[in-house]
């Protein structure tokens, strides 16, 4: 995707970390259309806008009723015809698919409802082409269980914390190495934006500091490491197409 190809501006509802990432990977790969999958996409809020910026998107989903809203929101955006719908799992991407591959493969928030997280990142793996991106989003276990102590719920914080960890935020970039990709960058998204007060941020400059703030400390440990969601980059092996 082309530098001025995509929204110029972080899309309703993302996080700017997210959005800026996410069209530095887009346009590192110099030839327009950029095939991508998004799995788990849901009602389209990225894929729509990545789609008006002219990107070529399959999204894979449970819902009917979000893939339709998907594709509601592509017709007012002019973008309907480079959006194809698909309803299923991530857990069944080969069945769907079949040897179809991707530039970029995206997988926000889906992988903690999987049962076979190895299974399902082998299967992410296999829709990219080689020198493809995968970029994985999952809920960071630390956050939770500081946002509970932080919010006087101590109780709450012990529970969760002895919860066996599962696919923790802190082991993504493990598991994707042991699926055999390279891990390109780390980044936290939301490490102080759900610690600060609602009524701090009406204060004149607050919303800009903050934003400043979250751009500074979302590649830094340890501040990283206490974000909300962990964001991470990671590529096939091979040479791009």
């Amino acid at each position: 995707m082309a530098p001025d190809a995509s929204p110029p501006i972080t899309p309703r509802g993302q996080s700017p970390q997210l959005w800026s990432s996410l069209r530095a990977t887009l346009d590192g790969f110099g030839h327009e259309p950029v095939s991508i999958l998004d799995c788990g996409g849901g009602s389209g809020s990225l894929a729509v806008p990545l789609a008006a910026g002219g990107a070529e998107l399959t999204v894979v989903d449970v819902s009917i009723d979000a893939l339709g809203t998907l594709m509601r929101r592509a017709g007012e955006a002019g973008a309907a015809e480079r959006i194809t719908a698909l309803q299923g799992e991530v857990e069944s991407l080969s069945e769907l698919l079949g040897d179809q591959t991707f530039d970029v493969v995206l997988a926000h928030e889906v992988l903690a409802n999987v049962v076979d997280v190895a299974g399902a990142l082998a299967q992410l793996v296999a829709a990219l082409k080689p020198g493809g991106a995968l970029s994985v989003v999952i809920g960071n276990p630390v956050a939770a269980v500081l946002g509970r102590a932080l919010a006087g719920d101590v109780a709450g914080a012990l529970t969760l914390l002895r919860r066996p960890a599962g696919l923790a935020g802190l082991d993504l970039e493990s598991a994707c190495v042991a699926a055999g990709l390279r891990v390109e960058t780390v980044r936290g998204i939301g490490v102080f934006s759900e610690l600060v007060p609602g009524i701090e941020l009406e204060r004149p400059g607050a919303t800009t500091a903050l934003a400043e703030l979250e751009r500074l400390t979302s590649a830094t440990p340890p501040y990283r490491d206490i974000a909300s969601r962990v964001h991470v980059i990671a590529r096939k092996p091979g040479p791009s197409a």
